[in-house]
């Protein structure tokens, strides 16, 4: 490699440095953001929340790699201790769901990915030695479901964070005050551990105003938005880089197959499917048994508890669901047994 090539790259290399320290610099006179005594990161309007998120990702980053396995041990740790009193926060919030199952799912936090995940590569040669290490965004703008609020955004918080993020929060209306106050408690938890201010951030009222406020904001750098498609195809449109987890509705293919235990397949069937009332978007939503499997797996959901529908229960469900309110209809389902419940209810609910 000749001397002007050497000169040239450490040209160019220190042009981006000085562009990142001027992008990344916080006004020396700026006025420090704060939230409301007792709101760690809850602030009133988008714009506000996303810029105390931008100062939060400017602290984290002079904190370096070591603090950011730290957060997520933070958030770890803190679902695993609080899960039985957030989860019946949210659950007596949103009124969804089982509230075991949102016990559950706080628990199984621990079990998201984090620093471990990142690993820096490097590569040598006769040219010289690259290294590819991920950096971060910036501040990512995140939109919760009212299905998951609270371990959805754990969960963000783990894998954003440990990828060097902050990260501004727009709840669902339905699940806000359970997510306002977690984000409060790991603020506080953050600070104490590593002195970091406003790490992770919302909005105490979201609205599609807020929403919408977020995604203009010059604060944030990228959208991560799980939701249903109204809101997964606002964010595709406002020019921003969006990663969009939207509606799922997975089907369950049985083969044709002899070796198949058809009991166990039921069983798990029926498990993934009622699993927190079906509110999870990976939650089995419709079975193709094929060829003789079909039989034979009717008989094993049967066995495993399930109830066969005629067609006037069938219609009645339907109109019941499709015309009226879901949401309402799967919070009256918790805990109810299929022996006492309304005759047009075909269904096993599984306590």
């Amino acid at each position: 490699m000749s001397q002007i090539s050497e000169a040239a790259i450490r040209s160019v290399v220190a042009e981006v440095v000085a562009q990142l320290q001027v992008k990344g610099a916080a006004a020396p006179d700026a006025p420090t953001i704060t939230a409301r005594p007792g709101r760690h990161g809850v602030f009133e309007d988008a714009s506000s929340a996303a810029a105390a998120a931008r100062s939060g990702f400017e602290q984290l980053g002079k904190k370096g790699w070591a603090a950011r396995a730290k957060v997520a041990e933070i958030v770890k740790s803190m679902c695993e201790d609080h899960a039985e009193r957030w989860g019946t926060i949210e659950f007596e919030e949103t009124k969804i769901g089982r509230l075991d199952h949102k016990i559950e799912k706080l628990q199984g936090i621990r079990n998201v990915l984090g620093t471990e995940y990142l690993t820096p590569t490097g590569m040598s040669g006769d040219s010289g030695i690259t290294m590819d290490e991920a950096a971060p965004f910036g501040v990512v703008g995140s939109i919760l479901p009212v299905t998951h609020s609270v371990p959805t955004m754990a969960g963000n918080i783990v894998n954003m964070v440990a990828a060097g993020n902050a990260v501004v929060f727009n709840p669902h209306p339905g699940g806000a005050a359970c997510a306002a106050l977690a984000i409060h408690e790991f603020n506080e938890a953050i600070k104490a551990e590593l002195g970091i201010t406003n790490l992770v951030t919302t909005v105490e009222k979201p609205s599609l105003d807020s929403f919408n406020e977020l995604c203009a904001s010059d604060d944030v750098d990228l959208l991560c938005i799980t939701g249903g498609p109204a809101v997964v195809d606002a964010a595709m449109k406002t020019g921003k880089r969006a990663i969009c987890a939207g509606p799922g509705n997975p089907p369950v293919v049985i083969d044709d197959c002899n070796a198949l235990d058809y009991r166990k397949v039921a069983r798990d069937i029926i498990f993934g499917g009622g699993y927190d009332n079906n509110l999870l978007c990976i939650g089995e939503k419709q079975v193709f048994a094929v060829g003789s499997a079909y039989e034979k797996s009717l008989a094993a959901f049967q066995q495993e508890g399930a109830l066969l529908l005629n067609s006037r229960q069938v219609e009645a469900i339907k109109k019941e669901v499709c015309q009226n309110k879901p949401f309402l209809i799967a919070s009256q389902l918790k805990n109810i047994s299929p022996l006492s419940s309304p005759p047009i209810w075909g269904w096993a609910v599984y306590t």
